[in-house]
């Protein structure tokens, strides 16, 4: 927490436990300019508000999306600095925004000088807003401060730091930024393994500045905006970075918000997702709690990150019960917006072994639209073929959510984006359609394949190798097949390896005497559980390409 004045102090996010010690530091109000859902582990306005209304502070919220600071946003924030009890307490992800929105509220009271050596007082450099003020409100889009790299990967996630890390593998001399706001990188495809007891959530955690790789520059801030014809970044507070070539991959958004009631339920009222990092110990405390009801699991329409993981948590899940003597008195139900159980059908008579073995109900159709978590209900909209659109209400005792997801909000509304709001690529390449020095890899670009780690680590090689060689004047020279790989994990120790491409190509990467894909096995379990860990933290990050080298085509 910074004090920027003795009316107004910025911090970055904060949780309802904290609200006891604001209120006894003498803060009377609370603005919150973080949107609902934006982060992993970020509790909801509703959290804070109660905690504050608990203890007489007024609590606001004037969510802002990252680097979307406008004029009118900063006129709210100014009445709302008139109208609350002061002192007021402002958040946001670090502060930024809360830092914005005031010195942007104070353009016309007090000289641009005041609020540039307030808010730097404060630890937040304000020098983009200033020049934003000064320029009348309009952003530059260039300046001598402007900072110019030859390649600047925006997301730091798997993809981001793979992509990176490749790059320098084949041309050590290349000036690469990574832009990412994260304190934190998660090896998210251990999270079903957290929710099914085996993994502990800090083994997927890694501090983001031990895995930037060295020499790359980290600029630890969020994306505003795109200029791809003018070859910039603009960052949240109004930076600039300039690019050779860019490379976008930020991942993509879980959506929370889109079912009514979740955000107020999720942890608690037997409500849990192992697609949130504080979460997924959640959903293995109320499976090791659970001897009798009905678990509902649910998955929503495509596309969606790994799109095997709603059922995995449901096999783990069974196979707990089962061999704890509890299943026969649990009703398991799938709640599937789709129509089928998986997309690749060499797969589903395995699956379908373990539906039957696990007695869960298969409902095709079915998505989460509501639930409300102290009366144990969800609703759902069924939209059978040829069928009129229908309601059912559902009770459960435990339900494991996957949430919608889209495109971030600052991809789809930029010019990048297709009409569906992801990264327009061409799927071989994964270059823009349109801008030719623009890649994107990741769950973010629109090419038809799996959005998951696996796939990531077979793009950002290809990626790597077609940017090396337009830098030295060459057509791509690598393709993506549409790789990915889901390993489905049907019982502890067990799992299916399932691994295709384009089209549900099958594309195993072992011999089937040792790996047979299409039926469980302990060897596919082990690989899972013992060997893909090191390799994503140990290999891919540093950009060590084992079973991932591009496939190479002819240049043309």
């Amino acid at each position: 927490m910074k004090a920027i004045n003795s009316q107004i102090s910025v911090a970055p996010q904060v949780k309802p436990e904290d609200m006891a010690d604001f209120a006894q530091q003498g803060f009377r109000s609370v603005i919150c300019n973080r949107p609902d859902g934006e982060g992993a582990d970020q509790p909801s306005f509703e959290e804070i508000e109660a905690a504050a209304g608990k203890l007489g502070m007024e609590a606001r919220y004037l969510p802002i999306v990252a680097g979307k600071v406008g004029d009118t946003d900063a006129e709210e924030f100014g009445r709302l600095m008139e109208s609350l009890p002061k002192p007021i307490l402002a958040y946001c992800r670090t502060g930024t925004r809360s830092a914005t929105l005031w010195s942007l509220s104070q353009a016309e009271k007090l000289p641009l000088s005041d609020i540039l050596s307030k808010t730097k007082a404060a630890g937040y450099d304000m020098a983009g807003v200033v020049r934003r003020i000064a320029n009348g409100g309009r952003t530059p889009t260039e300046t001598a401060e402007d900072a110019r790299f030859d390649v600047v990967i925006v997301g730091g996630g798997a993809a981001g730091i793979s992509v990176a890390s490749s790059l320098l593998s084949r041309k050590s001399d290349l000036e690469i930024a990574i832009i990412d706001p994260a304190d934190v990188h998660y090896y998210q495809p251990g999270w079903t393994m957290v929710g099914g007891g085996i993994f502990e959530a800090s083994d997927t955690a890694k501090t983001m500045g031990s895995l930037i790789p060295k020499g790359v520059h980290w600029i630890k801030s969020a994306v505003a905006a795109f200029e791809p014809k003018d070859n910039a970044v603009v960052l949240d507070g109004c930076r600039v970075v300039k690019y050779g070539r860019l490379v976008v991959c930020p991942g993509l958004k879980l959506d929370w918000h889109k079912v009514e009631g979740l955000v107020d339920t999720l942890g608690k009222n037997g409500v849990t997702s192992n697609y949130r990092y504080d979460m997924a110990p959640y959903t293995w405390n109320l499976v090791q709690t659970m001897k009798a009801g009905r678990a509902l699991f649910t998955q929503p329409p495509m596309p969606i990150k790994c799109a095997g993981a709603p059922q995995k948590a449901m096999y783990l899940s069974a196979d707990h019960w089962l061999k704890s003597g509890t299943l026969d008195k649990i009703d398991i139900q799938f709640m599937n917006a789709g129509g089928v159980l998986f997309g690749v059908k060499d797969y589903v008579p395995a699956l379908m072994d373990y539906v039957k073995r696990y007695d869960a109900g298969l409902n095709f159709f079915h998505n989460l639209v509501a639930v409300d978590g102290p009366a144990k209900k969800a609703v759902f909209e069924v939209k059978e073929p040829e069928k009129d659109l229908r309601q059912v209400e559902v009770e459960f005792d435990m339900m494991h959510v996957t949430p919608p997801q889209t495109a971030p909000d600052f991809i789809r509304v930029s010019p990048l984006a297709d009409a569906a709001g992801w990264v327009d690529v061409d799927q071989s390449t994964l270059r823009h359609k349109t801008f030719d020095n623009i890649w994107s890899l990741g769950d973010v670009m629109n090419a038809p394949n799996a959005k998951t780690a696996a796939a990531a680590r077979k793009q950002a090689p290809v990626v790597a190798e077609n940017i090396v060689s337009d830098i030295a004047g060459h057509s791509a020279t690598a393709q993506y097949d549409g790789y990915g790989s889901c390993p489905l994990t049907v019982e502890r120790g067990k799992i299916v390896l399932a691994e295709f491409g384009y089209g549900g190509t099958l594309l195993p990467s072992f011999p089937r005497w040792l790996v047979d894909g299409t039926k469980p096995t302990r060897t596919a379990w082990l690989l899972k559980e013992r060997i893909l860990p090191p390799i994503y933290w140990r290999a891919m990050l540093r950009g060590k390409e084992w079973l991932a080298k591009p496939e190479k085509v002819s240049a043309a």
